[in-house]
């Protein structure tokens, strides 16, 4: 396991901020400077004396859930379950679940390692920088729902608790979280507490296909790309529409293709593919798909919009990811080197590597439009009696 001092996290943070002074150049300047803080991270737990172990480190890279000596072993079962016919998926649906669990176990660390503790991308604000424009995309969720000091809030699919902050504080409004993953329920209740929100948030482990509370019990709901997880999307904003008040509201943002993506088109089917590989996807649903799946449980679709492309002035969601291309090279030579002196679980290496190549991916989803993983779609759960619009 791998201590992050908190000094490196910190820098890594005031780094980022910076980034909306710099030119282009400088931008990648800083992506090699944000490689060479992980290199002297990671070199200096190399150096560490193994009786260090018993203090109590701020972070570690672990495989979560996963018992450190199967990492490896489940991280090759994970990709066994992926079909090798192209868009094909996740063969056996039936596994979703468990291979989601799997999957966040595997990467919770590595993720909140590179990129924060909100696990979702953020168009990038006009003079704004990442942490500012991440919370108004968060923020925007708050004032979609109308919650409210004393409301009942859902987060489906919460993750570490990022998003679920940030609406808590917002709001005033009690978020109550759900992933299907225990390490991301315990990361959650600790930086919730940490961060002083506990009061108005709490986190709990279930399956978001059958969630554990009682019908008409939320005042709102909101998923931020998390429900692309499920094996049909009719599954969870079933259970969504269940637990919703009626005359109340959900928001979600969808990860799914684009009008622009072309399925006879071999570039735009491999893209997708790898996006659903790296990211814990059965499969990729079109934006009608997601639209047809909220009305068809009962739901009335209010909005839908790609906030990918809703402003002309807002930089691609991918930017960020475009501009780590230095860093992310960096730290897969580290995490590389920390597997091969035993300082890290067996597997983790490959995990790493399936991030990196999945950002690129990402990148190339986000360049050719044919991918946006903020699909806007406001719902509300009509009152009984009230005519369908």
């Amino acid at each position: 396991m791998v201590a992050v001092p908190a000094v490196v996290t910190d820098a890594y943070e005031r780094l980022v901020a910076e980034f909306d002074k710099l030119s282009t150049t400088q931008k990648y300047a800083v992506g090699v400077a944000g490689g060479v803080a992980s290199a002297y991270l990671v070199g200096s737990l190399l150096f560490k004396s193994k009786c260090e172990k018993s203090k109590p480190s701020t972070f570690e890279l672990t495989g979560g859930s996963i018992d450190s000596a199967k990492v490896k072993e489940e991280f090759a079962a994970y990709a066994d379950s992926y079909g090798k016919n192209a868009g094909e998926g996740i063969v056996d649906r039936s596994k979703t679940v468990h291979l989601v669990d799997v999957f966040y176990s595997l990467v919770t660390d590595i993720y909140e390692w590179g990129w924060g503790q909100s696990f979702h991308f953020s168009p990038k604000l006009p003079n704004k920088d990442l942490r500012a424009s991440e919370a108004a995309h968060e923020a925007r969720v708050a004032a979609l729902l109308r919650v409210k000091p004393g409301m009942k809030v859902l987060d489906c699919g919460c993750g570490v608790g990022g998003p679920m902050r940030t609406i808590a504080s917002v709001s005033g409004a009690h978020v109550t979280g759900i992933t299907i993953n225990q390490y991301q329920v315990d990361r959650a209740t600790r930086h919730n507490e940490k961060q002083g929100v506990a009061p108005l948030t709490e986190v709990v482990r279930g399956d978001f296909l059958n969630m554990p509370f009682k019908e008409n019990t939320f005042d709102g709901a909101y998923a931020i790309e998390a429900t692309c997880h499920a094996p049909k999307l009719e599954g969870v904003y079933g259970e969504i529409f269940r637990v919703l008040k009626p005359g109340s509201y959900f928001v979600s943002y969808e990860w799914v293709s684009t009008a622009k993506y072309d399925a006879s088109n071999p570039e735009h089917v491999k893209i997708i593919d790898e996006i659903n590989f790296g990211n814990g996807l059965p499969e990729m649903r079109t934006y009608k798909e997601a639209e047809d799946a909220g009305k068809n449980v009962g739901f009335e679709l209010v909005m839908s919009m790609d906030l990918a492309t809703a402003s002309v002035v807002a930089g691609p969601w991918y930017e960020r990811l475009r501009m780590g291309k230095c860093t992310h090279t960096f730290n897969h030579m580290l995490v590389s080197a920390v597997d091969a002196v035993g300082l890290a679980p067996k597997g983790l290496k490959e995990v790493h590597h399936m991030l990196v190549e999945v950002a690129k991916s990402l990148i190339q989803g986000g360049e050719t439009g044919v991918f946006t993983p903020m699909h806007l779609l406001l719902f509300r759960k009509p009152a009984p009696g009230e005519k369908k619009k």
